[in-house]
């Protein structure tokens, strides 16, 4: 074994890392520039093309993530991430042959609600999972917050059309990267999965419906993801000026965002979000892509219902209670409504005004039992933010091409008591392998059933290489098709139709028009 393995890329050579995971040799190289500097004269443009080098390019540590504020507080387990504006575009590779060749290969976009996260944190660890599944794994960084998403072409000219879109075209530039570079570590170009989870299924579910990305991927999987999460250029051009004057600045001043330290920008940013957030009892979501633009020129939802990337396979689903987060870690308040009032105001948001009751005993019949206020309103984030936005893009897709398969993660945590359940995020070390990982103790507390893991990771491995998602003692995993046919991943998986249907006929049809206006989740 090689400790030191050297891989050379278009761009250069660069010097790895091994080690035995699994029972197998991995190689990993890691904090890899996929793009040039997005800072000085780049910040809120499109991403340059990669830059090489000369020498041998040191990649044993991870690169800085994409400029952020400290998360608070902190997650368990999660060290404070090293940012830089100049650096951030980067990415890490693991893969199990060196010297092979036809591996498929996974792509994960990071979540964050687009304003923190990293391709390096510990859950996200590619290691097991391509040692376990002879997959290569990619993890990537991408601009997040304002320098992602502020849509500047009405303040700085058309120069900057698609400065709230450069986020996504970070995800294309580092996509470009791997069909160019893949094949050296062992993987196959042609055989591409782009997947991600919360903020970052929402950025796959963006480009499903992007005509920039067709051919970039062959497949894609999406965890607690959506293909609604956009603004028009009009609200985004509001909340726009409504960062330069957090930032001390007027209309007529906003050509000095180009040159403002980031850490100022930093600031703004989290002033934004604070308002955000008191504006909503699900998640803040400031910073979103604009459609209207050069990228995005119709709602990504709109175009995948025209038949763009038909032929891609698609693997989607939510997590059962994806919501508990947003209900249980908010700080108390007296002066709040109660939950009930709370789900109402949800449900309101986000186009089904007046429906509450209707959704109360729909809950009631889908849980057995009258739901309590908190049951209430956890069960209306999940459904609003979350589940029936990922039924929605199902249905968008009957008679594609490609292939459609979801599911419904089951498995509830035993953190807080059991209060947090099958909650947001728990998903992602059963699918990377990392029950284990200190980030992902909070929330499994060394009860996760590795069964579950082995089944989930296999499964998705299973779907990069063919298109359909198997593993040794799950059940048959049906297309999703007219029945809705879902499988439920619980210590003992099973299939169900139409999962919660009663939910679904309430809320489905009734947001499936919400205006990008209103859409503060």
């Amino acid at each position: 074994m090689s400790l030191s393995p050297i891989v050379t890329v278009a761009e250069g050579c660069i010097r790895g890392t091994a080690s035995i995971l699994e029972g197998l040799e991995v190689s990993r190289f890691l904090g890899i520039p996929y793009a040039g500097s997005p800072a000085g004269a780049r910040r809120f443009k499109p991403p340059a093309p990669a830059v090489g080098w000369t020498g041998v390019l040191d990649g044993t540590l991870p690169g800085p993530a994409a400029p952020q504020t400290p998360e608070v507080p902190a997650p368990p387990g999660r060290k404070p991430r090293a940012w830089s504006e100049s650096d951030c575009l980067n990415l890490n590779v693991w893969t199990p042959e060196m010297g092979g060749s036809g591996l498929p290969v996974m792509v994960w976009v990071h979540g964050g609600a687009y304003v923190s996260g990293s391709g390096s944190d510990a859950m996200y660890d590619g290691g097991n999972l391509a040692a376990a599944t002879g997959t290569v794994v990619v993890t990537i960084n991408y601009r997040l917050g304002a320098l992602g998403f502020l849509h500047l072409a009405e303040l700085l000219g058309t120069e900057y059309g698609d400065s709230s879109n450069v986020a996504l075209l970070d995800v294309l530039e580092a996509l470009q990267w791997v069909k160019r570079n893949i094949a050296e570590f062992g993987g196959d170009p042609d055989n591409v999965t782009l997947f991600g989870e919360s903020a970052g299924a929402a950025a796959v579910g963006t480009l499903l419906g992007m005509p920039a990305s067709k051919g970039l991927f062959r497949r894609a999987i999406m965890q607690s993801g959506t293909a609604e999460r956009y603004r028009t250029a009009e609200d985004s051009s509001r909340i726009s000026r409504e960062f330069v004057a957090l930032c001390g600045l007027d209309a007529a001043q906003a050509r000095d965002l180009l040159t403002l330290p980031v850490g100022q920008l930093l600031e703004a940013q989290e002033k934004l979000v604070q308002r955000f957030g008191a504006q909503t009892f699900t998640v803040p979501l400031p910073f979103q892509p604009t459609v209207g633009t050069p990228l995005l020129p119709v709602p990504p939802l709109e175009g995948v219902r025209s038949g763009l990337n038909s032929e891609v396979d698609l693997l989607i689903g939510t997590n059962l209670n994806e919501g508990s987060f947003a209900v249980e870690m908010r700080p108390k308040n007296p002066s709040e409504p109660s939950h009930a009032e709370r789900a109402a105001a949800v449900l309101a948001e986000s186009g089904a005004p007046g429906r509450e009751e209707e959704y109360a005993r729909a809950l009631a019949s889908a849980l057995g039992a009258d739901p309590s206020g908190k049951q209430l309103l956890e069960a209306a984030i999940s459904d609003v933010v979350y589940r029936q936005p990922s039924n929605r893009l199902l249905d968008a897709r009957q008679g594609s091409a490609g292939n459609n398969f979801a599911y419904l993660f089951a498995w509830r945590s035993p953190a807080m008591g059991g209060k947090l359940g099958a909650c947001h995020a728990l998903d992602i070390p059963f699918v990377f392998r990392q029950l284990a990982s200190p980030e992902a103790e909070f929330l499994t507390r060394g009860t996760a059933p590795q069964g579950l893991s082995d089944m989930m990771s296999t499964a998705w491995s299973g779907f990069a290489r063919t298109g359909q998602p198997a593993a040794p003692g799950l059940p048959d995993w049906p297309d999703y098709g007219p029945e809705r046919r879902t499988m439920i991943l619980d210590e003992k998986p099973r299939v169900e139709g139409d999962p919660r249907r009663e939910l679904r006929e309430v809320l489905g049809p009734r947001v499936s028009g919400l205006p990008a206006s209103r859409q503060r989740v």
